[in-house]
């Protein structure tokens, strides 16, 4: 069996130096599709892009949480979107805030709001994913935004980012951060299998991001090395691996204090050896959302 890879840029729209990496990554064929914050500022400028490149996969990058210090954004519907904020208004900085205080019903609604917002702008999205695993259930076991989740995505016809198969890898991958027990997990995970099949939402096979616990973070001939190796070794079958790419910027640097991670992420996949790398010397193809909903639907 091949291997294929999806690239994904996750984060399009949420500033102007990530949509200008995003599209440069794009047109230069370092990335193979991407996702659109919907509350995010910067949002309007991506979709009417991605409408306007209808040859690129670009979906939405459904956003419950917020977690910069000082650039926030909050709810999209117009409905009561009470137990999706904070005291401030925005959404809860982390995912344990949000599945401590979700209203599944407003979930929902917020949800459909932000795919509607951005097909409001021009786009026809590729597939729907998700901002910080809030709606996986991750931190504490509640499958239900999961489960609402698929079912939103298979009304609109899109697949979603998610594994039908996890390994040791997986589960202890620092950007996954899953915080639940492995063994719950495993308990449940056929019948969400079931569940999806069911519906028939197309998934990946595996999920497997970089992180930045290592000597990766230290320069970025480390993290270009770990990226490399770790690549190497992503199995038979589809397999999606998603950054945060950005531009080197005065805006990036007000936002977060790991910028330099996503300049380097940039960087690397700009780079047309990182490319030639993963075709021809590991032999894996690379394919984007709208190729995985073709592939399983044969």
């Amino acid at each position: 069996m091949d291997r294929y890879l999806i690239i994904n840029a996750d984060d399009f729209g949420m500033c102007h130096a990530g949509n200008l990496a995003v599209m440069d990554l794009f047109a230069k064929g370092g990335i193979t599709s991407s996702t659109i914050m919907a509350p995010c500022s910067w949002s309007r400028e991506a979709a009417v892009w991605a409408a306007q490149h209808p040859e690129y996969a670009v979906g939405v990058h459904l956003t419950t949480t917020s977690e910069w210090g000082n650039y926030r954004w909050g709810p999209v519907a117009n409905g009561d979107t009470s137990s999706l904020r904070d005291e401030d208004g925005y959404f809860w900085h982390e995912s344990d805030q949000f599945e401590e205080h979700f209203d599944l019903d407003q979930v929902e609604a917020e949800i459909r709001a932000q795919v509607e917002k951005l097909k409001g702008f021009g786009l026809d999205p590729s597939h729907l994913d998700n901002h910080m695993g809030s709606l996986y259930g991750i931190e504490g076991g509640h499958f239900e935004t999961l489960q609402k989740t698929f079912e939103i995505c298979a009304e609109y016809g899109l697949p979603f980012r998610f594994p039908s198969k996890f390994t040791e890898e997986m589960l202890s991958n620092a950007m996954l951060d899953i915080k639940i027990d492995p063994k719950l997990i495993l308990a449940v995970f056929g019948q969400i299998n079931a569940f999806v099949d069911e519906l028939g939402v197309p998934i990946l096979d595996y999920l497997v991001p970089g992180d930045w616990n290592g000597p990766q973070k230290d320069s970025y001939e480390n993290y270009r090395d770990y990226i490399f190796e770790m690549y190497a070794h992503f199995p038979e079958g589809v397999t999606e691996t998603y950054i945060h790419p950005a531009l080197e910027s005065d805006e990036l640097k007000g936002i977060t204090g790991s910028w330099q991670r996503r300049v380097w992420e940039y960087n690397l996949f700009a780079d047309p050896k990182t490319r030639e790398y993963i075709t021809k010397d590991l032999g894996i193809k690379l394919i984007n959302y709208r190729d995985l909903k073709a592939m399983r639907a044969k």
